[in-house]
């Protein structure tokens, strides 16, 4: 396994959202869980922005709050909630600070693999992940050890 982020911001399973996890002290993580519901994007987008002001980058706030709506979005419509498991594992937003990155997450209880399509720009629907590869260095997604999923974006600060 690799101790950091390859350069040119090529990113690999074994570099992801564990590894950032790990590698971030305390005052360089945020979590935040969210309700399965709408206005649950918007509570997001409003921790996001806080969370990049604190840490002085907020550079990052405009396409880090887009990004972090689409992942939120994506967790609210397409994750499966068993009706005895919502409360157990809430979708939860994780901001990670790891000099020159800053990883966001969203991590759901549905172990359903994100799969990307061919965007179609007169539709309403299909572009969410096409806007996170789009406004982020890179994106993927990990299994978790306790079920679910975190898809995460990784973006690179000034520093």
């Amino acid at each position: 396994m690799s101790d950091e982020p390859k350069p040119g911001g090529q990113l690999t399973r074994d570099v992801g959202f564990g590894w950032f996890r790990r590698a971030a002290g305390a005052s360089d993580t945020t979590m935040c869980p969210l309700a399965p519901q709408a206005d649950s994007v918007k509570t997001a987008r409003d921790v996001t922005r806080t969370t990049l002001q604190q840490w002085g980058l907020s550079e990052l706030s405009d396409d880090a709050a887009l990004v972090v709506s689409e992942l939120v979005t994506n967790a609210v419509r397409y994750a499966l909630y068993p009706v005895n498991r919502v409360g157990d594992r809430p979708i939860t937003l994780t901001l990670v600070r790891v000099a020159p990155h800053v990883l966001l997450a969203v991590s759901d209880p549905s172990d359903q693999a994100p799969s990307p399509v061919q965007p179609d720009f007169v539709s309403e629907h299909g572009r969410g992940l096409y806007i996170v590869e789009t406004y982020s260095q890179a994106w993927g997604w990990d299994a978790l050890d306790e079920g679910g999923k975190a898809v995460w974006a990784l973006f690179r600060t000034g520093d």
